[in-house]
């Protein structure tokens, strides 16, 4: 693993961005990844088709919670068709390496969580591509 990204894994899961909650969201999902026990609660405020916000909250491994922390700061002001779009490349590129198989479910457990409340808060069921992350 890289330094650089090793140490921004570290920081995030250490000093998270966006944790908490927010009073009154559009829409709240919780997840939970049943191979290493994160667990995952999003809050999202969606404005004229956009993430005007977004907190969470969760127990987890430093994969898990470094990358939900780095995924709330990138989807703000995203569109809701943007964020369908994401897969597991985006959270690749976004924690700077590739977990491996044994840890990618703890890498994209922030976007399966955020897709599904997307798909919930337009009242459409998840597709396959998220349902696999």
């Amino acid at each position: 693993m890289d330094n650089l990204f090793a140490e921004q894994i570290i920081s995030n899961y250490e000093h998270p961005h966006n944790k908490g909650k927010i009073a009154n969201p559009t829409v709240t999902q919780h997840e939970f990844n049943p191979t290493c026990g994160d667990e995952l609660t999003l809050y999202l405020k969606i404005k004229d088709g956009k993430i005007s916000d977004v907190k969470f909250e969760g127990d987890g491994c430093a994969i898990s919670m470094a990358s939900a922390s780095m995924l709330t700061d990138l989807v703000k002001g995203k569109s809701l068709a943007e964020i369908e779009k994401m897969g597991v490349k985006d959270i690749i590129d976004l924690i700077g390496l590739d977990p491996g198989p044994a840890r990618l479910k703890c890498a994209t457990l922030s976007l399966r969580t955020l897709k599904e409340a997307v798909f919930i808060s337009e009242h459409k069921k998840p597709d396959l591509a998220t349902k696999q992350l």
